[in-house]
């Protein structure tokens, strides 16, 4: 599996990223297999949606990712649904709580 190093973080954070699929149906019915956002394409997009003020937020996010306390959805979510669950992640304080919270919105069957 490939090494993943996140940085911009205060720190460099290093773990192996695990890959997710997404299958659909393709235009004759077959599956089609679509190829996953990478997590560093899902941090970029979380990066965005979290401001310069509150990176102690994005810091949580991305060390959950990296002890393996968060997961990438297990499809793809839309820029609004992403949007919404940074949005009510940001309203407290960064802790096991809202962490949790954070991780039911990116992938429902999550156990956090």
């Amino acid at each position: 599996m490939p090494r993943q190093r996140l940085r911009d973080a205060g720190g460099v954070f290093g773990f192996t990223e695990s890959k997710w699929q997404q299958t659909s149906m393709a235009a004759n019915g077959t599956d089609a297999k679509e190829d996953p956002l990478p997590l560093s394409a899902l941090l970029g997009r979380i990066r965005r949606l979290v401001p310069r003020s509150r990176d102690q937020h994005y810091d949580e996010i991305v060390r959950n990712f990296g002890v393996g306390a968060l997961r990438p959805p297990p499809t793809p979510m839309s820029d609004g649904e992403l949007a919404r669950a940074i949005a009510e992640f940001l309203k407290e304080q960064p802790s096991s709580a809202s962490v949790a919270t954070l991780g039911r919105r990116l992938d429902p069957s999550s156990p956090l």
